[in-house]
């Protein structure tokens, strides 16, 4: 008879997602992902299928403990240009709290470490990168400038590389105002742009 289980699907995404956003898929054995979730191979296999396939069950986890809290202010029906500024200001206060330099966004890091050679990695990225490009958008259009959705959508192009950019940067810098400087520079020329 096999023995029940002592954690749930849930529970091993979450505790995979911690160690791959910080050390990175090609770096993590499996050995080093039974230890990060105290999961046996035969408990991850059993429940994934693998490495790979507990990777993209991972960026599901990201959206819904990290994107979605930290993104609902700019996907709000009432976002505007302040609401971009406060996910920012957001984002930058938590990677103060857990220690700059942080690990960066998981999503910005499996773009260049995985996605370039992996179709599967690639497609969760661009699903990633769309709910940013949608959300900032949206944002710009309720803020009080006359901008059609296709000038909206072309800054917000420029938003999502910005941001990406930035939580890149965030991996190798100490001090949160050197982020929150770049962003104030950054939506000050985006609203230029809107004029």
């Amino acid at each position: 008879m096999p023995r029940p289980t002592s954690f749930t699907s849930d529970q091993l995404a979450d505790r995979a997602l911690q160690h791959f956003w910080v050390n990175g898929f090609h770096a993590s054995s499996m050995d080093d992902l039974v230890r990060a979730t105290e999961v046996s191979r035969h408990g991850i296999y059993a429940t994934f299928g693998g490495k790979g396939a507990l990777f993209l069950a991972c960026f599901d986890k990201y959206q819904e403990t990290v994107v979605t809290p930290a993104f609902g202010i700019v996907e709000s029906t009432d976002a505007n240009l302040q609401s971009v500024s406060e996910y920012f200001e957001r984002q930058i206060s938590l990677g103060e709290t857990a220690g700059l330099p942080g690990p960066g966004c998981f999503v910005v890091n499996s773009a260049t470490e995985v996605a370039p050679n992996d179709p599967a990695v690639a497609e969760k990225v661009a699903i990633h990168n769309d709910r940013l490009r949608l959300g900032f958008a949206h944002a710009l259009r309720g803020s009080a400038f006359d901008l059609d959705q296709d000038k909206a959508l072309e800054l917000a192009d420029v938003m999502v590389i910005f941001t990406n950019g930035l939580w890149t940067s965030s991996r190798n810098v100490t001090e949160g105002n050197v982020l929150r400087q770049a962003v104030a520079r950054f939506l000050n020329l985006l609203t230029e742009a809107m004029q």
